[in-house]
């Protein structure tokens, strides 16, 4: 299987910057975008091996999870951390270019439809998320396969502390209806049910569809790529960030996610501790 990942990277410093990219210290920019990328060849790529003792001889590992993958990471006005970067070369190909950095996920989704044909997924990253599952697209293909290609599952995203008054957040709880109803009907198809290993695993419609990511089949993206709207840069969901990221995706198929009680099902880890920090702070913490 042939995979091609894009990622929105972008830093410029700033003491007023609420986000993370335009903090002073590049440190942790460069922490996230390294274990982004490492996480990424670990997992999928096809460097991997089991060391058989009595042989004292390394043999292939995992091939049936082992994948061609490529990752273009995409950049603009040359704010970025790519030179400070301590991983093989060949882990990524940049892409720069001159866009408002907030609409950097266009710039990826057009990378992405330059490559129609020569891959079978098709995915986006925002530049501080980390994978840890390697099933993760044998998950996602499952999902496909039972529920067909008009049906998207959308990973939760998650941060861990030790510190804070939980160990591990999901931070992409619902939105309010109003907020997405103007793009999807959740009330289409509002439930799917299937079994993973003898579990019941429940796929419900989502109110809050933004992952900072996706992952489509070819058959996906195609179908996106075919839309009236593709590539329109449409901002009217939540901010440029969040409409490059999730719009598209969320008008053109049916959004899930797990419910709570499943959450880390299909998951991704958001680097830092910013939203966690919240709880107990402008977030309450529920008791039970």
């Amino acid at each position: 299987m042939r995979i091609l990942v894009t990622i929105a990277h972008f830093f410029k410093p700033d003491s007023k910057g609420k986000h993370a990219s335009l903090r002073k210290d590049p440190r942790p920019r460069l922490m996230a975008l390294s274990q982004n990328l490492t996480n990424l060849h670990q997992l999928f790529g096809k460097s991997q091996s089991i060391i058989d003792i009595g042989q004292r001889l390394a043999l292939p590992a995992n091939q049936l999870q082992a994948y061609d993958l490529d990752v273009v990471i995409c950049t603009t006005q040359n704010y970025h951390l790519l030179g400070l970067l301590s991983v093989p070369s060949h882990f990524y190909r940049h892409h720069p270019t001159q866009a408002e950095p907030m609409l950097l996920g266009f710039e990826c989704q057009a990378v992405l439809w330059e490559c129609l044909g020569h891959y079978d997924y098709y995915c986006f990253l925002e530049d501080d998320l980390i994978l840890h599952d390697p099933w993760f697209f044998i998950k996602l293909s499952w999902f496909t396969q039972q529920a067909g290609d008009l049906s998207l599952l959308q990973p939760h995203r998650y941060e861990v502390s030790t510190h804070g008054l939980t160990n591990k957040a999901y931070i992409d709880g619902d939105l309010n209806p109003r907020v997405t109803a103007p793009f999807q009907n959740v009330h289409e198809q509002p439930e799917l049910k299937g079994r993973i290993l003898g579990i019941p695993v429940t796929f419900r419609r989502t109110l809050n569809p933004h992952a900072g990511c996706y992952f489509l089949n070819a058959n996906q993206m195609a179908y996106w790529a075919s839309q009236p709207y593709f590539l329109d840069r449409d901002v009217s969901f939540v901010s440029p960030l969040e409409s490059a990221a999730t719009l598209g995706i969320m008008k053109t198929f049916r959004v899930y996610k797990t419910g709570a009680k499943q959450a880390s099902f299909l998951e991704i880890q958001h680097f830092g501790t910013g939203f966690l920090n919240l709880i107990g702070k402008r977030v309450a913490l529920a008791m039970s």
